[in-house]
Formats: C-alpha cells, sequence, structure tokens
C-alpha cells in the first residue's frame, strides 16, 4: 500500500449547504464539506471565518441543504465567494428561499432534502472559526424523493459529494445492499 501522510481524506464527504439569515434578514448559503452526524438527533460542522460564521453568532440558527447534481453550479459558488464581497450572490444561484418553519433561517426550495438546526455548543473558538454541534429541529423532504415508504429516497435525490482528494464533485449511485442485514450472510 502507498502512504500518503496525514490529509484531509475522509470519504465521503457531504456537500451541505449552510442556510442563515444575516442582521438585515437577508438570506445567506455558504458549502460546508466539513461536517457529519454527531449523534441521532445532532450534527457537527467545522466553521471557518465567514459571513454565514457571524450570522450564526446573531441568531444561532441555520438549515442544512444536500447538495445535488443539478444544484452543484451554484452549490460550488457559494462555496467560493462571500456574502462580504458580493451583496447579490444569493440572487445569482436562481435559488429560492422561504422561511424555516421551526428555525429563524431560509429553506432553499430547490434541494430535495433539508435540516432545521439549531446550535447547542461551539467547540475550540477561535479568531478563525469553530465547530458547532447542533440540534437537528426538523427534516423536510421535497414529496418527489419520498419512496413508497413516505421516507426520503436517497437514490432519487442525485446527491454529490466532495472528493477532497481530486478536488472534485461525485454523484452518489445506486444502493448495494442493506445495513444490519448483509452481513447476516456470514453467521
Amino acid at each position: 500500500m502507498k502512504s500518503f501522510g496525514k490529509k484531509a481524506w475522509m470519504l465521503p464527504q457531504p456537500v451541505l449547504i449552510i442556510g442563515t439569515y444575516d442582521k438585515n434578514g437577508k438570506p445567506n448559503a455558504m458549502n460546508a464539506a466539513w461536517a457529519g452526524q454527531w449523534d441521532n438527533h445532532d450534527v457537527m460542522i467545522s466553521m471557518g471565518k465567514h459571513q454565514t460564521t457571524e450570522n450564526l453568532n446573531l441568531k444561532g440558527e441555520f438549515t442544512v441543504a444536500f447538495a445535488t447534481a443539478e444544484t452543484m453550479v451554484a452549490s460550488d459558488f457559494v462555496g467560493i465567494v462571500s456574502q462580504k464581497n458580493d451583496a447579490d450572490k444569493m440572487a445569482k444561484t436562481g435559488w429560492t428561499a422561504v422561511r424555516a418553519e421551526h428555525v429563524d433561517a431560509p429553506v432553499y426550495t430547490d434541494f430535495p432534502m433539508t435540516l432545521e438546526c439549531r446550535i447547542k455548543e461551539k467547540l475550540y473558538e477561535s479568531e478563525s472559526g469553530y465547530y458547532i454541534i447542533a440540534e437537528i429541529v426538523n427534516i423536510l423532504c421535497e414529496e418527489k424523493y419520498l419512496s413508497e415508504d413516505g421516507k426520503p429516497d436517497v437514490e432519487k435525490m442525485n446527491l454529490i459529494t466532495f472528493d477532497p482528494v481530486h478536488m472534485g464533485y461525485i454523484q452518489l449511485g445506486k444502493r448495494v445492499g442493506q445495513a444490519f442485514g448483509e452481513g447476516r450472510k456470514l453467521k
């Protein structure tokens, strides 16, 4: 096996769109890849110093949408352009924002699934940012992305992941097995 040393290569990395309101109530979004499920009801996100970080300090509430192949261009755009430098940033995405029902943050209706979240704890706060642990208050899913059992169908969503090795995006594929079932074949 070839050794590569220490790299930020945890795979797969979700491409998450963090939605917040600024101090004037204007919707903003940023792309965040360094995040994950913290436990059954919480998520963890690594936040640098961004307009979104300032917005989180004001309200403590936000949304998390899952980027798709269809939203990839605008999702990448909100990761490389700050609202601090481009006040028209969100208009350029073409996304539609509506107010979330359970938190004070925007829901971008262009995404198949969105988590409504509230910060529970900030870890390792510094001038360069912090990590947040946030409670998932509610989950929204567009009905066309539901399976026959009424739950979100990941295969229908065309979700993308961030490839930190080659700095690209990869579309998730098809279901290949049943969790907590495939291993039973070895019993």
